[in-house]
């Protein structure tokens, strides 16, 4: 399971992220590479947005076993379900897509033990929102040869595979410093001192 969710790590997205860009305005496709960067780079700030604003109200959400929404599984399924849109121009692909991406990191997270259910389809959803905006607002796209844009996903993803992002301590971080503004997100300290859901530690083992 570790194997499976180290490829939606953000030091492994990334990469791949910029290097789909790349290929896409390589082949001539600018405003599918900008809108690419566009989109998938909101929705990583909205996962931050969700995280900040559950982590600082621990007090309100944490009866609903909603801490730290899952940035592995909207990062995921943006991704698959943003290059399926693209790729085919069919918004039937969308769904399937980004669906088999946040089974298959949602089960990697919940077995870790790093996300609770309601973190995982949080994070679902907000990468396929995502998803859905790319196939919205790339355009019609020129011929694309998908070959080589899929092989530049598969050598990205294996060269920084196992490499890890450590921005969950930062975030919590943050979002304790935000709690102190809002009288009814201020709870205990115990919780900030909880280890970061990203971290080789299960979640459940912090409790």
């Amino acid at each position: 399971m570790r194997y499976l969710t180290d490829f939606a790590d953000q030091a492994v997205i990334l990469p791949v992220v910029l290097a789909v860009a790349i290929a896409l305005a390589a082949q001539g496709w600018r405003r599918g590479a900008l809108t690419w960067l566009g989109v998938v780079g909101a929705t990583f700030f909205a996962t931050l947005a969700f995280k900040l604003m559950f982590l600082s109200c621990s007090p309100l959400f944490g009866p609903m076993d909603v801490h730290s929404p899952s940035g592995h599984v909207a990062a995921a399924t943006v991704v698959s379900g943003g290059l399926a849109a693209m790729f085919t121009r069919r918004r039937h692909s969308i769904l399937p897509a980004a669906l088999l991406a946040a089974i298959v990191i949602g089960i990697s997270r919940l077995v870790l033990g790093m996300h609770s259910f309601p973190e995982v389809v949080i994070g679902a959803f907000v990468g396929l929102a995502g998803a859905f905006a790319l196939m919205r607002f790339s355009g019609e796209p020129p011929p694309l040869r998908v070959a080589p844009l899929v092989g530049v996903v598969v050598v990205v993803a294996m060269i920084f595979h196992g490499l890890h992002l450590p921005a969950e301590a930062a975030i919590r971080h943050t979002a304790f410093r935000a709690a102190q503004f809002i009288p009814a997100c201020r709870g205990g300290p115990e919780f900030y001192r909880r280890p970061p859901a990203d971290a080789a530690q299960p979640r459940a083992a912090t409790s």
